[in-house]
């Protein structure tokens, strides 16, 4: 038996007849006695018997009735419980993001979505990558942003973009508003540099180890984070290597610019999740949003460079 020889049934017990059936259902004549047909061969008795003009059920049609109503009673419940997830509002987008992306890029996208369902609760911290990817695979957030590939167990990309790395520098220093891109290698003839730790991360920039070695040499500020660094590179006159998000929270704050480098050092932003089939609508709708966003600052940042 299939639900159109149930329905086929049910809307001739209702109406009393194969042809008032017929026209609740619009479907001809023909169809709806042929779907009854192949109804009373599937359960194995009759289902009506004819009384004059008209049909009438028998004791057996009556019995069986009674369950196919229910579930047509059932599947209405349904239709409203999906009517209700279809229209829903609400819900609770948890986020944990590292750094850079946490006081300008991160909050402008929730802001976006806020404005469009002000009933969608975020709740967001801000990691390092390990403690995010952590997060992830144990489903204490939805979605966590990195700053490189998380090919990890339990975790799935749900989009990656990568941007290149720019200078830091004083907006009085006498770099900061010569055309063209700043050589590091050019610059650290003279400069001197802020550091990550008494180190430059190699492997995350795709720095050359030669040129990290030189960079470091001309260090004397060590900090644990990109807003110390920018801070440090307003109040000393120092130049630092940074992402572009993070040197953009640095240039709102005032003191300090940003210029594209020479060289071809890559940060990657990652969003990552438990599974996508994991995630509620208005996460994955989070998702495609905040991913535009992203690659049109990347666009901006790549601009700059082949502008210069």
């Amino acid at each position: 038996m299939n639900l159109r020889q149930l329905e086929a049934f049910r809307a001739t017990i209702r109406c009393g007849s194969i042809t008032e059936a017929a026209n609740m259902m619009n479907i001809s004549q023909p169809s709806v006695s042929r779907l009854i047909a192949d109804l009373e061969r599937s359960v194995g008795f009759p289902l009506f018997v004819r009384v004059g003009r008209g049909l009438t059920s028998t004791v057996e049609g009556q019995q069986f009735y009674q369950g196919v109503e229910g579930m047509f009673v059932r599947i209405g419940c349904l239709q409203d419980l999906a009517q209700s997830i279809r229209i829903a509002q609400g819900g609770t987008i948890s986020i944990s993001t590292i750094q850079s992306l946490a006081t300008i890029e991160l909050p402008a996208a929730i802001g976006q979505m806020h404005r469009k369902n002000p009933d969608i609760r975020f709740t967001v911290n801000s990691r390092n990558t390990p403690a995010i990817i952590d997060a992830v695979q144990m489903r204490q957030v939805d979605l966590g942003i990195v700053g490189r590939d998380a090919l990890h167990d339990g975790v799935e990309t749900l989009f990656q973009t990568s941007a290149p790395y720019v200078c830091l520098l004083p907006e009085d220093h006498p770099l900061a508003d010569v055309g063209g891109v700043i050589d590091l290698e050019e610059v650290a003839q003279t400069e001197t540099f802020v550091t990550f730790g008494g180190t430059y991360p190699d492997t995350m920039m795709s720095m050359d180890s030669e040129l990290s070695q030189q960079l470091q040499s001309r260090s004397r500020l060590s900090v644990a984070n990109m807003p110390l660094a920018g801070a440090l590179v307003r109040e000393t006159g120092a130049l630092a290597v940074a992402d572009p998000f993070s040197a953009e929270q640095t240039v709102r704050m005032g003191g300090v610019v940003f210029r594209p480098v020479a060289q071809d050092l890559t940060y990657y932003i990652t969003i990552i999740s438990a599974g996508r089939e994991k995630l509620s609508r208005q996460a994955l709708s989070f998702v495609e949003m905040f991913s535009d966003q992203l690659s049109e600052r990347v666009r901006y940042v790549e601009s700059l460079r082949n502008r210069a």
